[in-house]
Protein backbone atom coordinates (compact mmCIF):
# COMPACT_ATOMS: atom_id res chain seq x y z
CA UNK A 1 0.00 0.00 0.00
CA UNK A 2 2.92 2.63 0.90
CA UNK A 3 4.11 1.85 -2.52
CA UNK A 4 0.80 2.62 -4.62
CA UNK A 5 0.53 5.84 -2.45
CA UNK A 6 4.10 6.47 -3.31
CA UNK A 7 3.96 6.35 -7.06
CA UNK A 8 0.66 8.16 -7.66
CA UNK A 9 2.16 11.23 -5.63
CA UNK A 10 5.44 11.55 -8.14
CA UNK A 11 5.06 12.78 -11.78
CA UNK A 12 7.66 11.56 -14.29
CA UNK A 13 10.51 14.42 -14.36
CA UNK A 14 9.90 16.45 -17.96
CA UNK A 15 12.65 15.70 -20.87
CA UNK A 16 14.95 18.53 -21.53
CA UNK A 17 14.59 20.05 -25.29
CA UNK A 18 18.47 21.85 -24.47
CA UNK A 19 20.09 18.50 -26.31
CA UNK A 20 17.63 19.02 -29.16
CA UNK A 21 18.22 22.27 -29.82
CA UNK A 22 21.87 22.01 -29.49
CA UNK A 23 22.22 19.09 -31.94
CA UNK A 24 19.75 21.11 -34.32
CA UNK A 25 22.67 23.93 -34.28
CA UNK A 26 25.47 22.72 -34.79
CA UNK A 27 23.69 20.48 -37.59
CA UNK A 28 22.93 24.21 -39.21
CA UNK A 29 26.60 25.67 -38.25
CA UNK A 30 28.06 22.12 -39.64
CA UNK A 31 26.01 22.53 -43.07
CA UNK A 32 26.67 26.34 -43.13
CA UNK A 33 30.55 25.89 -42.70
CA UNK A 34 30.79 23.16 -45.23
CA UNK A 35 29.00 24.83 -48.10
CA UNK A 36 31.67 28.24 -47.18
CA UNK A 37 34.38 25.53 -47.25
CA UNK A 38 33.10 24.04 -50.35
CA UNK A 39 32.25 27.40 -52.50
CA UNK A 40 35.51 29.07 -51.41
CA UNK A 41 37.25 26.43 -52.79
CA UNK A 42 38.60 24.92 -49.71
CA UNK A 43 37.41 21.88 -49.58
CA UNK A 44 36.85 19.12 -53.20
CA UNK A 45 38.82 21.78 -55.33
CA UNK A 46 40.96 20.44 -58.32
CA UNK A 47 44.68 21.33 -58.28
CA UNK A 48 44.44 24.19 -61.12
CA UNK A 49 41.51 26.59 -60.59
CA UNK A 50 40.01 27.56 -64.39
CA UNK A 51 41.56 31.06 -64.24
CA UNK A 52 45.23 28.72 -64.05
CA UNK A 53 44.79 27.51 -67.71
CA UNK A 54 46.94 29.30 -70.26
CA UNK A 55 45.16 30.16 -73.82
CA UNK A 56 48.27 28.81 -75.37
CA UNK A 57 47.48 24.95 -73.54
CA UNK A 58 43.54 25.51 -74.55
CA UNK A 59 44.04 26.02 -78.62
CA UNK A 60 46.52 22.90 -78.34
CA UNK A 61 43.87 21.31 -77.26
CA UNK A 62 41.31 22.03 -79.54
CA UNK A 63 43.88 21.38 -82.60
CA UNK A 64 44.45 17.88 -81.70
CA UNK A 65 41.02 17.20 -82.30
CA UNK A 66 38.51 16.91 -85.29
CA UNK A 67 34.96 16.23 -86.57
CA UNK A 68 33.83 13.79 -88.58
CA UNK A 69 30.75 13.67 -90.13
CA UNK A 70 28.25 10.67 -90.30
CA UNK A 71 25.65 10.24 -93.05
CA UNK A 72 22.22 10.76 -91.83
CA UNK A 73 19.87 7.51 -90.96
CA UNK A 74 16.65 7.41 -91.53
CA UNK A 75 15.60 4.29 -89.72
CA UNK A 76 12.05 2.98 -90.57
CA UNK A 77 9.62 2.42 -86.96
CA UNK A 78 7.70 -0.93 -86.94
CA UNK A 79 4.00 -0.87 -88.06
CA UNK A 80 2.47 -0.49 -84.90
CA UNK A 81 4.19 2.48 -83.58
CA UNK A 82 2.42 5.81 -83.72
CA UNK A 83 6.19 7.01 -86.02
CA UNK A 84 6.54 6.18 -88.97
CA UNK A 85 10.88 7.23 -88.57
CA UNK A 86 13.50 7.96 -86.56
CA UNK A 87 16.24 10.62 -88.27
CA UNK A 88 19.51 10.91 -87.03
CA UNK A 89 22.48 12.35 -87.51
CA UNK A 90 25.86 12.73 -85.73
CA UNK A 91 29.59 13.70 -85.60
CA UNK A 92 32.68 11.92 -84.17
CA UNK A 93 34.70 13.54 -82.36
CA UNK A 94 38.66 12.15 -83.22
CA UNK A 95 41.85 12.77 -82.51
CA UNK A 96 43.26 15.12 -85.53
CA UNK A 97 46.23 12.09 -86.71
CA UNK A 98 42.89 9.45 -86.88
CA UNK A 99 41.32 11.52 -89.22
CA UNK A 100 41.59 9.77 -92.04
CA UNK A 101 41.68 6.15 -90.94
CA UNK A 102 38.23 6.95 -89.34
CA UNK A 103 37.17 8.37 -92.68
CA UNK A 104 37.80 5.24 -94.08
CA UNK A 105 35.97 2.86 -91.92
CA UNK A 106 32.95 5.53 -92.01
CA UNK A 107 30.73 2.77 -93.77
CA UNK A 108 31.13 0.54 -91.43
CA UNK A 109 30.34 2.90 -88.63
CA UNK A 110 27.22 3.64 -90.07
CA UNK A 111 26.49 0.20 -90.47
CA UNK A 112 26.80 -0.75 -86.94
CA UNK A 113 24.97 2.34 -86.13
CA UNK A 114 22.02 1.58 -88.54
CA UNK A 115 21.80 -2.27 -87.12
CA UNK A 116 22.17 -0.30 -83.94
CA UNK A 117 19.18 2.14 -83.93
CA UNK A 118 16.88 -0.80 -85.72
CA UNK A 119 17.62 -3.55 -82.71
CA UNK A 120 16.57 -0.60 -80.09
CA UNK A 121 12.81 -1.07 -78.95
CA UNK A 122 10.60 1.92 -79.43
CA UNK A 123 9.97 2.03 -75.52
CA UNK A 124 13.76 2.26 -75.04
CA UNK A 125 13.67 5.38 -77.16
CA UNK A 126 10.86 6.90 -76.12
CA UNK A 127 12.15 7.11 -72.45
CA UNK A 128 13.26 10.53 -71.34
CA UNK A 129 16.52 9.08 -70.16
CA UNK A 130 17.13 7.20 -73.09
CA UNK A 131 19.25 9.57 -75.28
CA UNK A 132 21.98 9.14 -72.77
CA UNK A 133 21.96 5.53 -72.50
CA UNK A 134 21.59 5.46 -76.60
CA UNK A 135 24.68 7.63 -76.80
CA UNK A 136 26.68 5.52 -74.88
CA UNK A 137 25.91 2.43 -76.89
CA UNK A 138 26.30 3.76 -79.93
CA UNK A 139 29.48 5.17 -79.12
CA UNK A 140 31.14 2.59 -77.55
CA UNK A 141 30.34 0.24 -81.03
CA UNK A 142 31.94 2.72 -82.82
CA UNK A 143 35.16 3.09 -80.90
CA UNK A 144 35.29 -0.82 -81.14
CA UNK A 145 34.66 -0.38 -85.13
CA UNK A 146 37.29 2.86 -85.53
CA UNK A 147 39.79 0.76 -83.19
CA UNK A 148 41.06 1.93 -79.83
CA UNK A 149 42.27 5.33 -79.02
CA UNK A 150 40.85 7.10 -82.52
CA UNK A 151 37.27 8.36 -81.51
CA UNK A 152 36.71 10.40 -78.15
CA UNK A 153 33.05 11.22 -78.31
CA UNK A 154 29.71 10.94 -80.89
CA UNK A 155 27.86 14.07 -80.82
CA UNK A 156 24.15 13.61 -81.52
CA UNK A 157 23.57 16.51 -83.96
CA UNK A 158 19.82 15.40 -84.71
CA UNK A 159 17.35 12.87 -83.36
CA UNK A 160 14.35 13.72 -84.05
CA UNK A 161 10.74 10.77 -84.70
CA UNK A 162 8.72 11.79 -86.74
Amino acid sequence: MTDATHSEGQEAPKSSKGPLILGLLLALLGGAGGFYATHQGLVLSSESAPEDVQPAETTEKFNEIAFVPLEPLMISMPRSSQYKHLRFRGELEVVQKHKAEVELVAPRIIDVLNGYLRAVELADIEAPESLVRLRSQMLRRVQIVSGPGRVNDLLIMEFVLN
